[in-house]
C-alpha cells in the first residue's frame, strides 16, 4: 500500500514486480552516469574558448559518442525485452479469474468454480470501517491463493476500462468485445489495492480494485463456502 509523500514504487508483492523495480533501479544509474558525462563534456565545451584543436576537430571523438550511445541502449533494450517476454507469458495458470468492467464496478467470475460470481462495488465513505481505506475499499473483494500462478482475463460491458495493481506490476485494458489476458503469482498474503486507469466516465475516480491474498487452503474453503 502506497504512503503519503510517498516518492519510489510500493513494495513488491509478485516476482514479476520485483524485477521491474530493479530494471527501474538499473535504468536510473545509466542516467546518471549518462548525465554526468554529458554535463562535464558541456562544462568542458564551455570553457574551451576555442584554443584547444583536440576539442574542436577530433575524429577519434566524434567516433566514440556515436557508437557509445547504441552501446548504452543495448544495456537498456536487453532487460527491457526480457521483460516484456516475462509479463507476457502464461504458463500453466492454476486460476482463471474473468474480470469485467462495468461504469462503475467490476464483476469476477471465477471460471474454475460454478455459479462463482460476484460484483465489487466501493464502500461509501460512511460505511468504511476502521482501518480501510477511502475511495479504495470495496464491499466484495477479489481472492486468490498466494504462491498460484492467476490469470485474470478482462472484458468490457460498456467502455473502456484497466485493470491495475500496481503492487503486482500489472495492468490490462478491459476492452468491450475483446478478451485479454494477463498473469501473476502472489509470493506474499495481503490486501493489494489498485484503480481503474483508463477515463471512463464521470465515477471513473470511484471505481477501485481490491485483491485479498490468502493461501491455497483458505482459498478453497472461501470457494466451496461461496459456490454452495
Amino acid at each position: 500500500m502506497a504512503k503519503w509523500s510517498q516518492l519510489m514504487f510500493q513494495d513488491a508483492a509478485s516476482p514479476i514486480m520485483a524485477q521491474l523495480i530493479s530494471f527501474h533501479d538499473h535504468a536510473m544509474l545509466v542516467l546518471t552516469l549518462v548525465t554526468s558525462i554529458v554535463g562535464m563534456a558541456l562544462i568542458s565545451l564551455a570553457m574551451n574558448k576555442l584554443s584547444c584543436r583536440t576539442m574542436l576537430e577530433a575524429q577519434q571523438i566524434e567516433t566514440v559518442w556515436t557508437i557509445l550511445p547504441a552501446v548504452v541502449l543495448q544495456f537498456l533494450a536487453l532487460p527491457s525485452l526480457r521483460l516484456l517476454y516475462l509479463m507476457d507469458e502464461i504458463s500453466n495458470p492454476s486460476l482463471t479469474v474473468k474480470a469485467v468492467g462495468h461504469q462503475w464496478y467490476w464483476t469476477y467470475q471465477y471460471s474454475d468454480f460454478d455459479k462463482l460470481t460476484f460484483d465489487s462495488y466501493m464502500t461509501p465513505t460512511n460505511e468504511l470501517s476502521s482501518g480501510e481505506f477511502r475511495l479504495l475499499e470495496v464491499d466484495n473483494r477479489m481472492i486468490v491463493p498466494m504462491n498460484v500462478e492467476v490469470r485474470v482475463l478482462t472484458t468490457s460491458s460498456d467502455v473502456i476500462h484497466a485493470w491495475t495493481i500496481p503492487a503486482l506490476g500489472v495492468k490490462m485494458d478491459a476492452v468491450p468485445g475483446r478478451l485479454n489476458q494477463m498473469g501473476f503469482l502472489i509470493n506474499r498474503p495481503g490486501v493489494f489495492y489498485g484503480q481503474c486507469s483508463e477515463i471512463c466516465g464521470a465515477n471513473h475516480s470511484f471505481m477501485p480494485i481490491a485483491l485479498e491474498s490468502i493461501n491455497y487452503q483458505a482459498f478453497l474453503n472461501w470457494a466451496s463456502t461461496n459456490t454452495n
